[in-house]
């Protein structure tokens, strides 16, 4: 079983979350304490910890856009995780595919995606 001690979290007890689909889009940033990596492992179901909420979180129980756990990956430094996901519609609460949707060009913001 996989040891989440062996993580370097936050001086609050958080790791940043990298949320990747299998086409290599960086959908969104969250966090996660020890208890929600275990419970993402266990059930497959991304599970996040909400800081505005201070609540666990998981992808798409309210909205039905569902994140499935495909790979979990950790960085060098063991500070940073990659979740490789199948995410079943939009990932960002704007109804777009990913959070990033926006971009700064010759020094003007740029709206990537319009929601679906």
């Amino acid at each position: 079983m996989f040891d989440t001690s062996t993580l370097k979290y936050d001086d609050k007890g958080l790791i940043p979350a990298i949320a990747q689909a299998e086409d290599g889009m960086v959908l969104m940033m969250a966090w996660m304490n020890a208890e929600a990596v275990k419970k993402t492992l266990s059930t497959g179901r991304v599970t996040y910890w909400s800081r505005s909420r201070q609540s666990f979180w998981v992808k798409g129980e309210t909205s039905g856009h569902v994140q499935e756990l495909i790979d979990f990956r950790v960085d060098c430094d063991r500070d940073c995780l990659l979740l490789i996901v199948r995410q079943t519609g939009p990932a960002c609460h704007t109804h777009r595919l990913s959070c990033f949707y926006t971009a700064v060009r010759d020094d003007d913001e740029v709206e990537l995606m319009k929601p679906i």
